[in-house]
């Protein structure tokens, strides 16, 4: 298809964006029509609002202009966000209107650490979660395999299901494909290297997504650079982020409270509401390290990742202070575009 606008009467039509490239949006119209777009001036200084990949958007065709211009973004029914790899205390938004974030993690090198993160942003969404292990025809032995899935599953409870992925076994990408129903989204998400674009090829048949040699170690390099949107036949779609170095939290108390449930339960026995599983007395989370009960790692973890939220909000609650803004304002703020969001959708 096109990915240019073509010569004719100017007009406005409605789309979403499914690839980013060279930070000009390619949105696809009901009809199938792909036009390469910009974004508005205003849209970008009036609400300092960029579309992403999934996100539906109005787009104007002006006669004579090589590109159509996005005037307007739709409300997302949900986004993945972290904080921006900058220093600055603000979102990141790299995907919106998905059903499912899949986490993939090579089998035969976890990264246990990572994925708890990982988690722990793809809960915040509210989608549906799924842990890929990758490349399982590495493994050692079928010993091994079934070892690293029962330690993923441990980590992620019985809530999220963890499937385990080769290339040479035919079942285990189907069943991967069966969780992309049609009219569905699935967003990607993995380290560099972890076998996103090998999954994605073998999910639609073919060689789409450009793949590097494995080295000796299992090991790759991540070859995906663009943002893209891709339709799996007789299925729906999936996108393909590429790898992620930066992980940095924003909003993350509601993903926290559900990749360490485990922690969170404990909590609540705390002899106080507000312990900070220090040395207050009465702990429940620190007698369970001390029991063995709750492995230190993931207590440190669990630390580490409430404080890192903590500091955030402290930053940007201290950056609000010098612009002089109240904590009423920011209420405000969010009501009014609230409003403005519903009275568009009534329009």
């Amino acid at each position: 298809m096109n990915d240019e606008v073509t010569a004719g009467d100017p007009c406005t039509v409605a789309g979403q964006v499914v690839k980013l490239d060279r930070g000009f949006p390619l949105v696809r119209t009901a009809s199938g029509r792909e036009i390469r777009c910009e974004h508005a001036i205003a849209l970008v200084k009036g609400e300092d609002v960029r579309a992403v990949i999934g996100d539906r958007v109005t787009v104007e065709v002006p006669r004579g202009h090589d590109k159509g211009i996005i005037s307007a973004v739709e409300p997302r029914v949900r986004a993945f966000v972290r904080k921006d790899p900058t220093d600055r205390a603000l979102p990141q938004v790299l995907a919106a209107n998905f059903d499912r974030v899949i986490v993939a993690q090579p089998l035969a090198d976890v990264n246990v650490r990572r994925l708890e993160r990982e988690l722990v942003l793809a809960y915040e969404t509210g989608a549906a979660v799924t842990v890929v292990l990758t490349k399982a025809d590495l493994a050692e032995s079928e010993r091994h395999v079934q070892e690293m899935r029962e330690r993923v599953e441990a980590l992620t409870g019985p809530d999220v299901a963890t499937l385990v992925v080769s290339e040479n076994d035919p079942a285990s990408i189907e069943a991967v494909r069966e969780l992309i129903a049609p009219d569905t989204t699935a967003v990607l998400i993995g380290k560099s290297g972890v076998g996103k674009s090998s999954l994605v090829n073998m999910l639609v048949g073919f060689n789409l997504q450009e793949t590097t040699p494995v080295r000796e170690d299992g090991k790759g390099r991540h070859t995906t650079v663009n943002r893209e949107m891709v339709h799996i036949p007789g299925g729906g779609n999936v996108v393909d982020m590429p790898g992620v170095r930066g992980l940095g939290l924003w909003e993350a108390d509601t993903g926290i409270e559900a990749a360490f449930a485990d922690v969170e339960a404990l909590a609540a026995s705390c002899r106080f509401r507000d312990c900070r599983h220090k040395d207050e007395p009465g702990c429940a989370v620190r007698a369970a390290v001390e029991a063995g009960q709750l492995a230190p790692e993931r207590f440190e973890s669990y630390q580490t990742l409430r404080h890192e939220t903590f500091d955030l909000r402290e930053r940007r609650e201290e950056a609000r202070r010098l612009r002089g803004e109240k904590a009423s304002d920011a209420k405000k703020g969010v009501t009014n575009a609230h409003r403005r969001r519903t009275k568009k959708r009534r329009n």
